[in-house]
């Protein structure tokens, strides 16, 4: 029997931690098997600032994952974002000592090995390299080299680079919750995976992922990643504001802020109040939904105005350069009223809600489909790619037992009949955790992508640290 492949997502937010479990159905669309998640603490900004609490946020999502899906988790692909993450553009290249030879894998490894070669600022390491456009013997514009014969081999590139610290950091938080780590995938990367459609990365598109700490950005044209960026904002500053601004605890802000809020003021009427309940006895606190929907168009706009400065800075205003398919909003930030028509009427650029659902079997919970889990169903996606056996059955261990009958010392026909009944095996079922020892599921991976080097680096440094 061919075992299943079951894939494995953990995105660790700055709000949330949700741990998802998935495989490909025969139609080839991604079954959610178990969602798990938890109240992030620990996190700020995409960054680990408290190793225990964030393992203990991760347990709680990954227990709850495996309670709802009966599967145990194995091994997770984990999402990487977080402020300290930037990109650059470089070119490089190589010279073949032999032309005549047709250019193959190892060609291209040669290549992006040079370019991990790259100098980097103290502390900083190189994540991931990203070929974009090749050029052969001055051929320009070439897709797929491979196969093709050249004497000088030549490519532009996209390499994410980001503190060693902070992804080892992340790296040891998933070994000491008791799962593996198996693959590492930038976030917007994996939201893009899950929300846009090869046709939008053709004509070009910004996909902008507004989360709770961080507001990913990732530019796509002619169907390569063309710039990506991390701002430091997202979700929690619109609370921390609502919080000081109309003078309430963070609970009651977040509240408002999913319930009420808007980004758009003129939608609201000056009359429209809302009353919050007083703290011990106080009396309660009105607030204008107007003054409420200021406060949050006021950092909406800080934020927008911020990923816009970004895809001005990829060139989005020269012509060849131009984003066709416009924006693309995904996260939990996408989900406040009204943020589509602000983004639009900052950028002029056409604007749509990316709900994850296109790559969902149709018997999908309602709620996964929310832009809020996009990263969690790209991550599941990336790890169905590595072909992991992530995850595996809680089997239901049978056990037969056999009571003993006492039988008289001379049996009459009729009893032997009863005895005969009685001798009938019991079955006590019982779910109980595997016992027998899983295969690592890594080892049946058919390809490594570039982030598998870098995987194995951390393990490394965590295996030499104990």
């Amino acid at each position: 029997m061919e075992k299943e492949n079951i894939a494995v997502g953990l995105d660790i937010g700055t709000t949330k931690i949700v741990a998802m479990i998935g495989r490909k159905n025969e139609y080839g669309k991604l079954e959610i098997l178990g969602v798990g998640k938890s109240k992030s603490l620990g996190v700020a900004r995409g960054v680990v600032n408290n190793i225990t609490q964030t393992i203990q946020s991760i347990q709680l999502a990954v227990a709850e994952a495996e309670n709802n899906s009966g599967y145990r988790i194995n091994d997770v692909v984990v999402g990487i974002a977080g402020q300290h993450i930037r990109s650059i553009q470089h070119s490089d290249y190589i010279s073949r000592s032999n032309p005549e030879e047709v250019i193959g894998d190892r060609d291209i490894d040669l290549l992006i090995n040079q370019v991990h070669k790259l100098a980097m600022l103290p502390g900083e390491e190189i994540i991931h390299v990203l070929p974009q456009e090749f050029k052969i013997d001055g051929q320009s514009e070439i897709k797929e080299p491979i196969g093709m014969y050249g004497g000088r081999l030549e490519s532009s590139f996209h390499v994410v680079v980001g503190q060693a610290s902070s992804i080892r950091n992340v790296g040891r938080c998933i070994q000491s919750s008791g799962i593996e780590l198996s693959g590492l995938t930038l976030e917007p990367l994996a939201s893009a995976d899950a929300v846009l459609s090869q046709e939008e990365k053709e004509a070009g598109v910004a996909l902008i992922d507004i989360g709770g700490g961080t507001t990913d950005l990732a530019i796509f044209k002619d169907g390569i990643i063309r710039h990506t960026a991390v701002i430091p904002f997202g979700g929690n500053v619109i609370t921390d504001d609502i919080k000081e601004g109309c003078s309430i605890i963070e609970k009651q802000a977040e509240l408002l802020k999913v319930k009420f809020g808007s980004a758009w003021p003129g939608e609201n009427k000056d009359n429209e109040i809302v009353s919050i309940p007083g703290l011990r006895g106080r009396e309660p606190k009105e607030i204008s939904l107007k003054n409420l929907s200021k406060i949050i168009h006021a950092r909406v706009v800080e934020i927008i105005e911020q990923v816009f400065a970004e895809i001005k800075a990829y060139g989005h205003e020269d012509p060849r350069k131009k984003l066709i398919a416009g924006i693309v909003l995904t996260g939990g930030g996408a989900q406040l009223q009204h943020i589509k028509q602000l983004v639009e009427y900052i950028t002029g650029m056409d604007t749509r809600i990316g709900y994850p659902n296109e790559h969902l079997a149709g018997n999908s919970d309602e709620e996964i489909s929310s832009p809020l889990y996009a990263t969690a169903v790209g991550l599941v996606m990336n790890s169905i790619q590595n072909n992991t056996r992530s995850a595996v059955p809680i089997e239901v261990v049978v056990e037969v037992v056999k009571p003993v009958v006492q039988r008289q010392p001379e049996p009459q026909p009729v009893q032997n009949e009863v005895v005969a009944e009685e001798e009938k095996e019991v079955v006590y079922a019982d779910i109980q955790p595997k016992k027998e020892k899983i295969q690592e599921s890594t080892e049946n991976k058919i390809r490594k992508s570039f982030f598998d080097k870098y995987v194995d680096k951390i393990r490394d440094f965590l295996d030499n640290a104990e």
